[in-house]
């Protein structure tokens, strides 16, 4: 921490860890819609961000009660679970592509990049849905994982049906 009048005291967000402003500007410089992946205690959340000089703006949003309440996902299942992420992040590619976007760049924030992750499985998602995310395959997580296999075979069939609804919505 910063002391002493020679001192430069560092912004809020990055002295409590909350924002890594160099990694921040490198996204924001390519121009792109960011998807923006988040998983909280209890969900994920999945959104797609544009830049603006008075605030970044929401385009759209979708976390995993939206799961539960507008695509049959059962409500005593996992919200933030590698399934759901896919799902979520598949509803929110669906969206985006339906209004007109077709490329956008992923943005994890401060969570770690693990091969396989929550965050990996909602990009999977939006790239089965039709965005357009540069990405490498090896980090994606596999097939089992992300149809539920590896918990149980109800999950399996929720996911399934979960998608056939969220292919067979309208925004």
């Amino acid at each position: 921490m910063a002391h002493g009048k020679n001192q430069r005291l560092r912004f809020k967000r990055r002295r409590n860890g909350q924002t890594d402003y160099r990694r921040r500007m490198k996204l924001l410089r390519g121009g792109n819609l960011r998807a923006v992946v988040r998983v909280s205690n209890t969900q994920v959340i999945c959104q797609l961000v544009e830049f603006g000089m008075e605030g970044d703006k929401i385009l759209d949003s979708i976390s995993g009660q939206t799961l539960v309440d507008n695509y049959k996902w059962p409500s005593d299942a996992s919200r933030k679970s590698i399934p759901a992420s896919y799902l979520v992040g598949f509803s929110l590619g669906k969206r985006a592509v339906d209004a007109g976007h077709k490329e956008a760049i992923l943005d994890i924030g401060l969570a770690a990049s693990s091969t396989g992750n929550r965050v990996f499985a909602a990009l999977k998602g939006m790239i089965d849905a039709g965005l357009e995310l540069p990405h490498g395959e090896s980090v994606l997580p596999s097939d089992d994982r992300i149809n539920g296999v590896h918990i149980n075979d109800n999950i399996a069939k929720s996911v399934a049906t979960t998608k056939k609804a969220i292919e067979g919505a309208k925004k």
